[in-house]
């Protein structure tokens, strides 16, 4: 609106309040005066523009009753309409809150340059001379040029987005060939370089530098895919982070490096601002998915351990290792404990006063690991352990993040971080370290592992990891870095068409996936990849070449891990050839594998009495003038007492329910279920059920054994996976105390798993003890052929203990003055090794092993005397059937080695696993006509079985049908096993197991239960019927054979297994 002549004088230009100079600044002649001749009217002009401006805020105003009109018309509830509105509302709102951050951060740089400009007096942004920075330096200068760069950079964004980007995003999807970039500025708003920090003294071969960026920027990027009319952008942005340059390798001539490395040591902060489609992003809780997700991949292009390598010369060697190298190191991190933490839990809206439940966030990079939730505990003890890989020495650092774990959002407890050069300095470094934003202490043991070339030191660091308490996962004894280069002629699909080739490399159960190269059979990858290793003599690589849909295989590759350990430097640098494959197709990769080794002074591997630091060297050729000097020989071994006390734990693992869904498919708007497998771990070794498929209560039935000692605080962890192509979801995990397992002898629980929403899983336990007797051991080979599942190795029927205490009148070697012998045990194959005496031909070992025996019948024990770099000093074997026939199942003496020289005194006792619980009874008459195997358990507990409730659980397990059921056609049947508590014929007392697809000789192992007082189910008759479907469109079915139980003969306390003979429907003999 103008204003009237009537006002008085507008005031002048001098006495509006002064703003700073803004090159946008408008002069005064701007501010016109109204022409004095129009009198008190408005301008014809003016008052139409003041109309249409009505017009067109009444216009927008009733565009917002359309959508009720059509809610209306269409018929919909009023709850879509305000459903809408409250989506509208939420985007507005956080839209106007990230527009608000923007303009603050932007003032507020602005307001910085004029204040420092001010203050001191100078020009625009100059610091004189004498200014310095104890760290870092500031770098006034490159701001400059890269300002004066700026607009330049924005040319060359658009031409590479255009140019490169897109037709590669085009290519990638056949939605998105109508993808385009329809809008690409950087703004006027250049990046930042706070400070610059370099690091001298690092390598003579390189530069390091430390850059601070800051941009906070107007950056405007749109894009279209117009197939789809959709459009999406960004609109202003603010990254915030230290950005890592190294110049390596210096070189002595023209440009005199030769490439640029760039990477982010720590995630960058950043936040966005989105326009077009992706406002639906915008809504309150999807904002920081947004962000998340984008922040994720920055991570996966530029934050350690992944790097940008841009070479400045040609034909540059190692451009891979430039882009990957090795890591500095490892550090093994035991997060141990907590004490003095605050409580954050509040109950009677905050009167009574609780505790926490604390968790812990490791976090190294990109690595980050989550500790388990302790419940209501201020001093938590986690003690578990976790391997990170270093790649920048200084500048990476350990950050520990204290929760307390909550229904909601979790509570902040604390922080700690430590530079990992600290770590580098002290090699074991174990402390209390205060939290920062919080109060309490965080209990650190950190472990600096060197990275080896030396296949020597393996087996000492076997040997010191075999004792190492580790959980979740057992300590890595090497890390594999597999550099994957280029194929070559690889096979087309049908019709000749190229493939989009990606690889899938796998080491147990961990996988990683390249990249897909897109339109060719000769894709070249050059990425890197990484692997922990737990023993890599045993380990293999494998590498499936997929095309990108993962459906069809191009080639494959599996390498055993041996290979590397006799290789030079333990690298192997070559080209694979593939199998399942092209006639010509190739693989080429470089291969290296480190030893990771812990050198420091506060670390020995476990010593017993009669290592080599209790013999002096010279005791070996001792004088023999007396008694004194020479000893007498002993007859017999002297073990200690905890020699022959272990006992074998056999877990049956059994059954699931109410698992949690993982899989997502179509981008997660459709919920699948899980494929589960178990995760078994305890006194240091590791377990694995096979993975059942698209089920959330799974049937494993799979049976494990571990030989355990009766030592105090022990756990079986068990956890539950679903397996996924890349990282397997966790689905639960629960402990079981091994003190009440050996206590009872037996246990069978349904156990809840924590740490998830629902599910539960069902373990049995038995302890076996073993017994010096060979007269129960044709009985405990048959029980175990009965109790044997198809997917669980062969049981073990008795226990071998070895105590290897010494050797004596060992060969010297032509050439050689002193021996440095050591001995191997192996029992099928299992196998142990002793510790290496040195310079001596009398070595005292005083170690013992055990070993899990199947067949006592026909296996042997394997021994083999060995010399440091000498060889096959002598050997022995020892067949197992002795041990049978000895008194005891023990023998105890001298035994003299196969080369002729040379003997060692050992013990060797056996012991017969009896089982107390198996459910099922042995007997001796055969079983090659039977047809069905029965298993009526009785209730379960720790001792011996009864009955004691006047209504107890009628059990029935069964196992087997007979291998030599009826065939009537040309195909097998598709049997099943229906059973029938006679004499009611009603749903209720019917039972059906499930049916095996074409066998003969079908495996049910499947449990069934009825709820009825003993006397009344000793009343009772059991009818079996095994039938098979006639055909899949009848409902019709085939009686292969049936028979009928009268339970008043089977004593239903005790339970029985015995083998019945199916008889036909007309009873007229066996089928």
């Amino acid at each position: 609106m103008e204003r009237s002549p009537g006002e008085g004088p507008s005031p002048s230009p001098m006495d509006q309040p002064s703003a700073p100079s803004d090159p946008t600044d408008q002069p005064p002649a701007a501010h016109a005066k109204p022409d004095p001749g129009s009198g008190g009217q408005p301008a014809g002009p003016g008052a139409a523009g003041e109309a249409l401006a009505v017009l067109t805020s009444f216009g927008r105003r009733l565009l917002v009753l359309i959508p009720v009109y059509l809610a209306g018309a269409v018929g919909l509830s009023v709850g879509f309409v305000l459903f809408g509105l409250a989506l509208y509302l939420g985007w507005r709102r956080v839209r106007d809150e990230k527009e608000r951050s923007l303009r603050a951060a932007r003032q507020l740089l602005d307001d910085e340059e004029q204040l420092t400009a001010k203050t001191l007096y100078m020009s625009h942004r100059e610091l004189p001379a004498w200014v310095s920075f104890p760290d870092v330096e500031k770098a006034e200068w490159l701001n400059k040029i890269v300002a004066q760069v700026w607009p330049f950079l924005g040319q060359y964004m658009e031409k590479l987005l255009a140019e490169t980007v897109a037709p590669a995003v085009r290519g990638s999807n056949p939605h998105l060939q109508t993808f385009t970039f329809t809008r690409v500025e950087l703004g006027e708003k250049p990046l930042r370089i706070i400070g610059v920090k370099v690091h001298p003294g690092q390598r003579k071969e390189q530069i390091l530098l430390d850059l601070n960026i800051s941009y906070v920027g107007d950056v405007q990027i749109d894009v279209e895919v117009k197939k789809y009319f959709c459009k999406a952008g960004v609109k202003g942005m603010q990254l915030h982070g230290v950005l890592r340059v190294i110049l390596e390798p210096l070189i002595g001539d023209l440009p005199f490096v030769g490439a640029v490395s760039m990477f982010f040591i720590r995630r960058p902060t950043l936040d966005i601002n989105w326009t077009g489609m992706t406002n639906l992003l915008d809504i309150p809780g999807l904002s920081s998915l947004s962000d998340t997700m984008i922040m994720d991949s920055i991570a996966a292009f530029l934050v350690l351990p992944n790097r940008l390598l841009v070479p400045l010369v040609p034909d540059l060697q190692d451009v891979a290792q430039l882009r990957s190298p090795l890591p500095r190191g490892i550090i093994r991190i035991h997060l141990l404990a907590a004490r003095g933490l605050s409580s954050k839990d509040k109950y009677v809206k905050g009167l009574i006063e609780g505790k926490s439940d604390p968790y812990a966030l490791v976090r190294l990079g990109t690595q980050t690991f989550c500790s388990r939730v302790i419940d209501e505990e201020l001093n938590p003890q986690w003690g578990e352990t976790y391997e990170v890989m270093v790649h920048e020495v200084p500048g990476q650092e350990i950050e520990v993040e204290v929760f307390d774990k909550d229904p909601d959002k979790d509570d902040f407890l604390g922080r700690m971080k430590l530079d990992v050069g600290k770590v580098l300095q002290a090699s074991v470094l174990d402390d209390w370290f205060p939290l920062q934003g919080g109060q309490g202490q965080v209990h650190l043991r950190l472990e600096w592992l060197s990275l080896l070339s030396d296949a020597e030191k393996l087996e000492q660091v076997l040997q010191w990891n075999w004792g190492v308490s580790s959980r979740p996962d057992p300590p890595s004894a090497a890390i594999l870095v597999v550099y994957l280069d280029r194929a070559q002629d690889l096979p087309l699909k049908k019709g000749n068409k190229e493939p989009n080739p990606m690889v899938q490399l796998s080491i147990q159960d961990v996988t990683q996936e390249s990249k897909a190269v897109y339109s060719t059979n000769c894709p070249v990858w050059e990425e890197a990849f990484r692997f922990f290793l737990q023993d890599p003599q045993s380990q293999e690589l494998d590498v499936q070449v997929k095309d990108d849909s993962r459906a069809l295989t191009l080639g494959a590759l599996t390498l055993p891990l041996a290979r590397l350990l006799t290789a030079p430097e333990l690298i192997l640098d070559q080209w694979f050839q593939l199998s399942s494959s092209g006639p010509n197709s190739r693989l080429y990769m470089k291969l290296v594998m480190r030893i990771l080794y812990l050198d420091s002074s506060e670390i020995c591997f476990p010593t017993v009495p009669g290592c080599p630091g209790a013999w002096d060297v010279d005791s070996e050729n001792p004088q023999r003038g007396s008694s004194v000097d020479a000893p007498p020989r002993p007859c017999h071994t002297t073990p200690d007492s905890q020699f022959g006390t272990e006992h074998v734990l056999r877990i049956h693992v059994l059954e699931a329910q109410d698992l949690i869904a993982k899989d997502r498919f179509l981008g997660g708007l459709v919920k699948g279920k899980s494929d589960p497998y178990v995760k078994l771990k305890l006194a240091g070794r590791s377990f694995r059920s096979h993975v059942v498929r698209e089920d959330l209560n799974p049937r494993w039935n799979e049976v494990f054994e571990v030989i355990v000692t009766s030592v105090p605080g022990q756990e079986l962890e068990v956890e539950v996976f679903d397996k996924d192509l890349d990282k397997d979801d966790f689905l639960g995990r629960c402990k079981v105390r091994l003190t009440t397992v050996l206590n009872s002898g037996f246990l069978d629980e349904w156990l809840t798993l924590e740490d998830v929403p629902s599910g539960r899983l069902h373990l049995r336990l038995e302890r076996l003890t073993p017994r010096p007797t060979a007269a129960e051991l044709e009985e405990v080979l048959q029980v175990n052929s009965l109790i044997q599942t198809q997917k669980s190795a062969e049981l073990a029927a008795a226990l071998l203990s070895i105590y290897m205490e010494r050797a004596e009148d060992l060969p010297l070697r032509k050439g050689t003055k002193h021996l440095s012998p050591y001995a191997t045990l192996t029992v099928g194959d299992s196998s142990h090794k002793t510790k290496t005496i040195s310079q001596t031909s009398a070595p005292v070992w005083d170690e013992s092993a055990s070993f899990l025996i199947r067949k006592p019948h026909t296996e042997s024990l394997e021994l083999q005397v060995r010399g440091e770099g000498t060889g096959v000093l002598g050997s022995l074997s020892l067949p197992l059937s002795e041990l049978l026939v000895a008194d005891q199942l023990c023998l105890d003496r001298w035994f003299t080695l196969s080369s002729g020289q040379g003997q060692v005194l050992l013990r060797a006792q056996l012991g017969i696993l009896v089982s107390q619980h198996s459910g099922v009874e042995a007997h001796s008459h055969s079983y090659s006509h039977s047809s069905s195997s029965l298993s009526e358990e009785p209730e379960l507990s720790g001792g011996p079985p009864h009955i004691t409730s006047s209504a107890p659980e009628l059990r029935q397990r069964l196992t087997h049908v007979d291998r030599s059921l009826r065939q009537n056609g040309r195909d097998p049947p598709d049997p099943y096993v229906s059973l029938l508590l006679l004499p009611d014929k009603n749903r209720g007392t019917k039972r059906r197991t499930s049916q095996k697809k074409r066998t003969l000789s079908p495996e049910f192992n499947e449990r069934f239960e009825w709820e009825l007082p003993l006397d009344e189910a000793q009343r009772r008759k059991l009818d079996v019927s095994v039938k098979s479907n006639s055909s899949f469109m009848s409902r019709e079915r085939e009686l292969l054979g049936k028979v009928q139980l009268d339970l008043a003969e089977t004593d239903l306390s005790q339970g029985v297994a015995r083998w019945y003979d199916l008889m036909d429907n007309k009873d007229k003999g066996s089928s």
